[in-house]
């Protein structure tokens, strides 16, 4: 069991989950990785090693609430707590592609909202903790489709604006509790990410992405400081007009 703090990491790819990761390293915390597989995690466990802080593996995918929960576990039994969550899972495959809003049926919504409720879950397994130590950080990433109207995204803009509404509610419920909730809302392709590579890899597809692009490494940060300063519920970070 490590003296150290501990912070969760789900949604761990080589875009704003590792920044995030390296931020919460760099702030005294150990890192416990959690995505679908963990064919990627060596790699990221060997690179936060570099920059002094030790990561850990816990593959699950969210969807799987049974696994979910099985790592969280397995987390808890490690470390004895969670100090701090960042709940950014994404899914890339054609199955996750939006459905535009005119032609968004309730199963589509349904399909779509299926991220949004391993993050009440979460919440639910590791809120009790922080409660009775009197301290904690929750952060969740949703997309700009939370607070603009983008008709395109659809079904995933009623997931992002129910994930976001639900950060926000739970920073008010938390306000005089001394655990701080935080929405990051993202507009644009994020470096390094795995939809930036899908998406650069196609450009007679999807055009020049270079103009529509953010660096994980400042909305790592900011999302660091809002966490800090506990100032503010939510941070906006767009690159698109």
């Amino acid at each position: 069991m490590s003296a150290r703090k501990t912070a969760v990491v789900i949604g761990a790819g080589p875009g704003l989950g590792m920044s995030v990761a390296r931020r919460l390293g760099r702030a005294g915390h150990d890192i416990a990785l959690v995505s679908r597989t963990g064919a990627r995690h060596d790699g990221y466990i060997a690179e936060l090693a570099g920059t002094g802080a030790a990561a850990a593996s816990f593959p699950a995918d969210v969807r799987d609430r049974d696994r979910l929960a099985a790592a969280l576990d397995a987390i808890t039994d490690r470390y004895g707590r969670v100090d701090a969550v960042y709940y950014g899972p994404a899914a890339t495959g054609p199955e996750s592609w939006p459905t535009p809003i005119l032609e968004a049926g309730a199963d589509s919504v349904r399909a779509g909202m299926e991220l949004l409720y391993p993050a009440v879950d979460v919440v639910q397994k590791v809120l009790p903790g922080m409660l009775e130590r009197g301290s904690g950080t929750l952060l969740f990433a949703t997309g700009l489709s939370a607070v603009t109207p983008l008709p395109v995204l659809g079904n995933l803009a009623v997931l992002s604006a129910a994930l976001h509404n639900y950060a926000l509610t739970l920073h008010a419920a938390l306000a005089d509790r001394n655990v701080y909730a935080g929405s990051l809302v993202i507009g644009g392709a994020v470096e390094r990410g795995d939809i930036h590579r899908m998406l650069a890899s196609q450009p007679e597809t999807y055009g020049d992405i270079s103009g529509m692009t953010l660096n994980p490494d400042d909305i790592a940060d900011a999302a660091w400081t809002m966490a800090a300063e506990r100032d503010r519920a939510t941070a906006t970070f767009s690159a698109l007009a």
